[in-house]
């Protein structure tokens, strides 16, 4: 697909707003706030039957109305509204609209509503995203579609591909108030009578903003184009995706959502396989691989080391990385002697590195940095992963020791993760995640966010 074909929705010289309402907490005037917060440098025209004015802009009667050459339109209309108000943007020469209300397909009533659409869209040779979406994101060209308030959105490298409206809405939020990465595209594909993901990713394959890609689908459209692409982006950027409707009670919740049709599980399963898609299980991983791709470079292997304040630690970790395909290697005697040293004698040094006593004798820090940068310099190893213990009796590191081994070691990703005082557990994150040290509350975490990682390279290394 080519660029041009898409950039109305992603570079849109201006947009033009149907269903604008004064109306604070509307969607039609969410969207507006949205617009205006992200700074967008378009111009902005507003539709709305009562004219007048609306934060400030000034608001026309009726789409013909509107000025020629207007590239795009978000249409917050019911259902019923929909069709004739995508038709007279079509005749008034508009090609590309985002189509925001929901009641269609996905409920008995609206599907004669939405083949009507679909007619539309084919006699007028229109591009269209949704209906029943929640709207896109673009941060390179400080644009949004979206009417949930979001205020500025944070812009990052990491697009992201969602046939639900929860995404671009409240996991957005989340998001932007919880964590410390931005993203560059984010598509919420809704009913996708027009645009789906087989045209969201190839756009997003040639796209110089987008680093890396994580989608949440609920049906695959067009199986055999999606596999052709996907085939071919997975070998330049990694691609992960959070395929739902595996069971029969998630495919019956799926035609309620956004009237998607689930296929065998089997056959997607084998189908993400030869695309190269790494698939994940869990809907807070969208955000764990966000974060991962945001901070963190692919690693060369699965071999890992991780430092724990605690021997149950190591034991249980162990077996969360054989069940997730990371491998703990043995390490090599210059790095153990290392680690020894620093080390009481009762305690016998080996991968994963008991470092507590180490901390305990010499100090927090101290202890860390060594034994951290013992494994890091290790050729044997490919990722860290510290368990730091914080508490005010036993010691807070200063934390600039962490970004100096980051940096030392820029090829070899180094996650943190945490246990003990939940007060210095957030000021760690707060300190390191705007200076690219991605952070977990949760302990498996870090391991999980390797395995999709390493998984993600190893498909981006797989053989012709």
């Amino acid at each position: 697909m080519k660029r041009e074909e898409f950039g109305p929705f992603f570079e849109p010289k201006n947009v033009a707003v149907i269903g604008a309402s004064a109306t604070p907490g509307r969607p039609g005037n969410d969207v507006i706030r949205n617009i205006l917060a992200n700074e967008y440098r378009g111009k902005i025209y507003l539709v709305n039957p009562k004219g007048g004015e609306i934060l400030g802009l000034p608001v026309v009667p009726s789409i013909a109305n509107l000025p020629a050459g207007v590239e795009l339109a978000i249409i917050i209309l019911s259902a019923k509204d929909t069709p004739p108000a995508l038709r007279a943007c079509a005749e008034k020469g508009i090609r590309h609209a985002v189509l925001s209300a929901g009641g269609f397909a996905e409920v008995d009533q609206g599907v004669q509503i939405q083949e009507e659409l679909v007619a539309i869209i084919r006699e007028k040779k229109l591009r269209v995203i949704g209906p029943n979406t929640s709207g896109h994101t673009s941060t390179p060209h400080q644009f949004t579609s979206s009417f949930f308030p979001l205020g500025k959105i944070r812009r990052g490298k990491v697009s992201y591909i969602a046939q639900t409206g929860n995404f671009a809405t409240h996991t957005m939020k989340y998001i932007l108030t919880g964590e410390h990465f931005g993203v560059s595209r984010v598509i919420g594909l809704g009913n996708k009578i027009d645009m789906d993901e087989s045209d969201a990713l190839e756009y997003l394959a040639d796209d110089p903003e987008t680093s890396a890609i994580v989608m949440y689908l609920e049906s695959i459209k067009r199986p055999r184009r999606f596999l052709e692409i996907a085939r071919e982006v997975t070998r330049r950027k990694p691609v992960v995706m959070l395929k739902s409707g595996a069971t029969e009670a998630g495919k019956h919740a799926a035609v309620a959502h956004t009237a998607a049709m689930a296929a065998e599980d089997r056959l997607i399963d084998a189908m993400l396989r030869q695309a190269g898609v790494v698939r994940i299980w869990d809907y807070t991983h969208l955000i764990l691989a966000g974060k991962a791709f945001s901070m963190l470079p692919l690693p060369k292997g699965n071999r890992v080391s991780f430092l724990a304040p605690s021997g149950a630690m190591l034991v249980v970790l162990s077996d969360l990385c054989v069940r997730m395909g990371l491998d703990i290697p043995e390490i090599e005697p210059a790095t153990v002697r290392r680690l020894q040293d620093i080390s009481p004698p009762f305690i016998r040094m080996r991968n994963p590195v008991d470092i507590w006593a180490s901390a305990s004798v010499h100090g927090v820090e101290f202890g860390y940095r060594e034994g951290m940068e013992a494994v890091l310099k290790d050729p044997n190893i490919d990722a860290v992963v510290p368990i730091l213990m914080l508490t005010e009796d036993t010691g807070i590191p200063s934390y600039d020791f962490i970004l100096e081994l980051k940096n030392r070691y820029p090829d070899k990703p180094l996650i943190v993760t945490f246990s003990a005082d939940k007060k210095y557990m957030d000021e760690c994150k707060n300190y390191l995640e705007p200076r690219g040290v991605p952070t977990f509350p949760e302990i498996e975490q870090p391991f999980a966010v390797l395995s999709i990682l390493y998984r993600c390279a190893r498909a981006m290394n797989r053989p012709e």
